[in-house]
């Protein structure tokens, strides 16, 4: 069994909580979600990200999601993987010089990253990705390629392996890159 830490905020994308956190658990890991400036017992706002057609993906209120863990009491030592999910939680967090710290130390001692759809603008903002292939939603592609990292351009039900980091486009491949993930742990 493996101790996860899973950091997410405000308007983290529903299933891309909701999901890696519970069949995590499943698989036999402990999972710890946390939030900067929030406590175990609060909770964080979710959204829900469809594909109906559009341009882009449309958005809708979803769950309140209870943290388990305290951001302010984390040793990322304690911890064996990172799993960051997307929505629009990444965008602001990667703001926050403690998160940034949080991911490089992942990095920094080669330990397994699981980041899905937007969880790229953290990876982007923390660490250089060169070397890495890496997916995510299309629209950070950008990102992506500014941090040094090679986009791979995949289908929306399909994750990708580049050393210990394991990327999807979105929450489609939650099949795909939850088994990738969890062959790493």
């Amino acid at each position: 069994m493996a101790r996860l830490l899973l950091i997410a905020g405000d308007f983290v994308e529903d299933y891309e909580i909701m999901v890696p956190f519970q069949a995590l658990q499943a698989m036999g890991h402990q999972v710890d979600a946390v939030c900067p400036e929030k406590r175990e017992g609060d909770s964080i706002r979710t959204a829900i990200h469809d594909f109906e057609g559009d341009q882009t993906y449309t958005e809708k209120p979803g769950h309140n999601f209870t943290l388990n863990a305290t951001f302010a009491e984390v040793a990322p030592g304690d911890y064996d993987a990172l799993v960051i999910p997307g929505g629009r939680a990444p965008e602001y967090l990667r703001l926050d010089e403690r998160v940034l710290e949080l991911v490089r130390h992942f990095f920094d001692t080669d330990k397994p990253v699981a980041a899905i759809c937007h969880g790229a603008q953290l990876l982007a903002a923390a660490v250089s990705l060169a070397d890495y292939r890496v997916s995510a939603y299309p629209a950070c592609a950008p990102e992506v390629h500014l941090a040094g990292g090679d986009y791979a351009e995949i289908g929306m039900d399909e994750a990708i392996v580049s050393g210990k980091l394991v990327t999807a486009p979105a929450w489609p491949a939650h099949p795909a890159w939850l088994a990738r993930f969890h062959e790493l742990l």
